[in-house]
């Protein structure tokens, strides 16, 4: 053990001086490496979802990091070979944005520093983020890995999505074709379906006039864009509206161009809404280009790829799109083509990086055919090798999305990424598609696009553990992985296309369990964001609280599935839990000195308060151990807490003081070992949530091993299990709490000594209580305590009812007779309330029969315990009256 390691605990706890130079400790007793193949454990494995190169880390990583290391954490302990991956998203758009940013301040661009010089930058932009982002990760403590980091745009990775991107291409289920596509002007980029956020927006509904050519007559459209109108082909009805069959194939005069379109016909068309004819416009609406496809329509752009209006838009060329909106509504209006505008609240889709108006726009881009990829993942989860989702509603959640996919578009025009592998021949065109240049490469240029992030993420699970190489070591120890821990938001993004990805090419999914939680939202509920200031940096609460303070409120502050609003006072009261703990373990450590490892033995006498410690630890193993395993961290991290509080500090540590304090030796050494051996044991179990004060305590105690990180888990021992011990307990405790409340009532303080009557329902409560009597007369205080089937009530004195036993206070010099009345009145209204409670509990036929037989039978000692306790008061009140 090291000097660091031997000094004594602080007197005051400070969580600073507790997590500095810990990480390193750790990392350099490489506690977190994996044992790789040679290990005879078996293998568990997490991949760490790969934060983005774009920034620091977030509230939302802190949470979502701290559940994967409490669990790779446990499973290290229960003795498996674990591997946490850590790994980060080189974040196509968003890192290409932040870089572009920086590149304007300094006064240029990527086009004039070239593709090379741009990707130079971006990877020194990469390199000190990645830093930040390590130093956060050390921060909150996360057992990582390091030797396995790896980066989506890495050689290895590299490799995998050339290999998948092939393949897929040779199958013909990557195709490159001309489409409407979600267009970002801001970004000049394609986006995927689930990049776009639709955002409810005020609009406008403009009523057009098309005029009939050759005639007097015009047919009535509306549009909520009315500068795509430049790029009208056609304008449809529905063949069955008989307001518009002598209409069909007819041809309007499209107003400021003059060009001339034709009516079709269009089961597409809704009769009911509006007018019941509609503009068609098929190189800017993912409707129309369908209709277009179906009627051999042109297809006009009439906007370049920043937003701004081109020459096919005429005298509007240069406008910016929303600008030319205004100018051409003015233009349409003088016409008298506009004859209305309604205000209209319509979904707007916006990106979800940049935040710019998402135009629909005709591109040539490369698509993945999505059908029977998703066929096979959805097939999969009909088999005994599903991923199990926890909570199981995300399941439907998933398949919903997979049951009505859509073709993905996979091309991204950006510098920063994956490029595509594919390259078209300077004189012929020809299109070549390899994981390398063709060998006359001189006579091929590349295709400038680079891949969408998601097309690496989704490899993600598999190509970090060496694929393709499927004989890779850590492929056929690590894949397929234990659990992958994220958000709800993402399950569209990376969560479904992992699982077709790992379909397709391991045959197996990627992972065993999908644990999903949500947003962390202010303490109102809002979603935290930059422009409600309402953001809170994990590395500021850290600064404040600590890293376990913050750790344990993430944990603990809400069920799988949900949100969790972040409040600092229920840091603040996590931190108190941590000044507990510290302040239990030092008091305890000053009462073990010279105590060592082998000194500890369970052996000896055992007092009731050791007998029962031991048996309330086993059943917290057995509560924490279970509800971690269920990822029911709140669940457990309650056990433990109420364990650790009030079992462990407000009263076995106050019991053990009476033979710590003692001259019986033998006692002295039972107790010491109760203590060592209970602290060790809670120490591992609250480690996984806060792992450096409990490392910093255990290397205090008597212990075994060079670190709690590869502490055996503790399990439960049959030979602790005492019921005898934990009634016993109760009813002392229940005894102990009614005199502190009867104390309280008559502002007698703990100081004055009392004299307390026990009167037992039988001569086995009594003797039990005997045996106890220390306890009772140290924690209550007595001056005369008398304990008896029958004792001589006084004519005056106060009382209480517990389990088993009636407590009275002589009133004289102690209470005011009145008070005492209406205490007793107030308790009768409590204990009738019960009864009436649970009677009408057992009066409902539908609980009897649907409930387990141990419930109803505990409701049914309840009632009969609540019926003797306000028997007990009513007597009591008789007596006095």
């Amino acid at each position: 053990m090291s000097e660091q390691e031997k000094q004594a605990l602080s007197a005051k706890y400070n969580p600073q001086e507790v997590e500095e130079n810990r990480y390193q400790f750790w990392l350099d007793g490489k506690y977190f490496e994996a044992e790789g193949k040679d290990s005879k454990k078996e293998a568990y494995s997490i991949v760490i979802p790969p934060p983005n190169v774009t920034g620091r880390l977030h509230l939302g990583h802190a949470w979502d990091t701290t559940m994967q290391d409490t669990i790779s954490r446990m499973k290290r302990m229960q003795g498996y070979d674990v591997l946490w991956l850590p790994g980060m998203d080189h974040a196509g758009i968003a890192t290409q944005a932040k870089v572009e940013a920086k590149l304007k301040e300094q006064g240029t661009n990527r086009y004039e520093l070239g593709r090379e010089k741009f990707l130079e930058t971006a990877w020194e932009w990469k390199s000190e983020y990645a830093d930040f982002i390590r130093s956060q990760w050390e921060k909150l403590g996360l057992g990582l890995d390091y030797s396995r980091e790896r980066f989506t745009l890495d050689n290895g990775l590299s490799e995998a999505v050339k290999e998948v991107f092939v393949k897929l291409y040779e199958k013909g289920w990557i195709y490159r074709g001309e489409y409407i596509i979600n267009w970002d002007p801001k970004t000049k980029t394609a986006l995927s379906d689930i990049e776009v956020i639709y955002e409810e927006v005020q609009g406008k509904f403009y009523h057009l006039r098309y005029p009939i050519k050759d005639s007097d007559e015009y047919i009535e459209i509306a549009t909520t864009r009315p500068e795509t109108m430049l790029g009208d082909t056609a304008v449809a009805v529905h063949p069955k509206d008989e307001r518009y069959s002598h209409l069909i194939g007819k041809r309007v005069i499209l107003p400021i161009t003059g060009r001339e379109i034709e009516i079709v016909a269009d089961d597409y068309v809704d009769r009911e809404f509006g007018s019941g004819a509609v503009k068609i416009t098929p190189a800017h609406d993912p409707n129309d280009f369908e209709i277009g496809n179906r009627h051999n329509l042109e297809r006009v752009l009439v906007m370049n790829e920043d937003g701004t209006m081109n020459e096919k838009a005429g005298k509007y060329e240069g406008l910016d799109r929303f600008d030319c909106r205004k100018q051409i509504v003015k233009d349409l209006e003088d016409m008298g083509v506009l004859f209305k505008i309604e205000d209209h609240i319509h979904q707007v889709g916006h990106s979800e990086r940049s935040g710019a108006v998402v135009e629909p726009y005709l591109s040539t881009q490369w698509f993945v055919d999505m059908q029977p990829l998703a066929d096979a993942a959805v097939e999969m989860q009909q088999t005994e090798d599903k991923v199990n989702f926890v909570p199981d509603r995300f399941e439907r959640t998933y398949l919903n999305w997979m049951d009505n996919i859509r073709d993905w578009c996979i091309s991204r025009q950006l510098w920063w990424g994956h490029r595509i592998p594919a390259w078209y021949h300077k004189e012929t065109n020809e299109l070549y598609v390899g994981k390398e240049a063709p060998e006359d490469s001189e006579n091929w240029v590349q295709d400038e696009d680079v891949l969408d992030t998601w097309f690496s993420s989704a490899l993600w699970p598999f190509s970090t553990m060496g694929w393709p190489d499927t004989d890779s070591d850590d492929f056929k120890r690590y894949f397929p992985t234990g659990v992958l821990v994220t958000g709800y938001d993402i399950i569209f993004f990376w969560v479904a296309r992992m699982i077709f990805q790992s379909k397709e090419f391991t045959d197996v999914k990627p992972f065993n369990d999908v644990l999903i939680h949500g947003l962390i939202r202010d303490a109102e509920g809002r979603k935290m964001s930059k422009s409600l200031g309402n953001g809170v940096d994990p590395m500021d609460v850290i600064e404040k609280y600590g890293a376990d303070s913050l750790r344990y409120f993430l944990l603990t502050g809400s069920t799988p599935g949900q949100d969790l609003r972040f409040h600092w006072e229920k840091v603040e009261s996590t931190w108190n839990f941590a000044n507990k703990v510290w302040n239990a373990s030092r008091f305890s450590l000053m009462n073990m000195e010279g105590f060592t490892y082998e000194d500890i033995d369970l052996s000896g006498e055992k007092s009731l308060a050791d007998k029962w410690i031991l048996a309330r630890l086993n059943e917290t193993i057995g509560h924490v151990t279970k509800n971690n395993e269920k990822y029911e961290f709140g669940e457990a991290g309650r056990h433990l807490y109420n364990f650790i509080w009030d079992d462990l500090c407000d009263w076995y540590i106050e019991m053990a003081k009476l033979p710590l304090y003692g001259e019986d030796e033998d006692r002295k050494k039972t107790t010491r070992s109760v203590l060592a051996y209970v602290l060790d044991q809670t120490m591992r179990m609250l480690h996984p949530f806060m792992p450096f004060i409990t490392e910093e305590i255990w290397q205090q105690l008597p212990h075994e091993g060079s670190s709690i990180t590869i502490a055996k888990w503790p399990e439960e021992n049959p030979a602790f299990d005492n019921e005898q011990a934990v009634n016993e307990m109760k009813r002392l405790v229940s005894i102990i709490k009614s005199v502190r409340n009867i104390r309280a009532e008559v502002d007698t303080p703990m100081s004055k000594q009392i004299k307390l009557l026990i009167q037992t329902e039988s001569a086995v409560i009594s003797t039990e209580l005997e045996h106890n009597r220390h306890y009772l007369e140290r924690f209550c205080n007595t001056s005369e305590l008398e304990i008896a089937e029958k004792v001589s009530v006084p004519e005056k004195a106060m009382s209480s009812v517990v389990t088993g036993a009636e407590l009275f206070f002589p009133l004289e010099g102690l209470i005011d007779f009145e008070k005492e009345l209406e205490r007793l009145e107030n308790e009768l209204a409590k204990w009738t309330k019960e009864v009436e409670r649970v009677q009408k509990k057992l009066a409902n036929q539908g609980f009897v029969s649907k409930a387990p037989e141990h419930v109803v039978e505990e409701e049914k000692q309840k009632e009969k315990d609540y019926l003797d306790k306000q028997a007990k008061v009513k007597a009591r009140l008789q007596e006095l009256k």
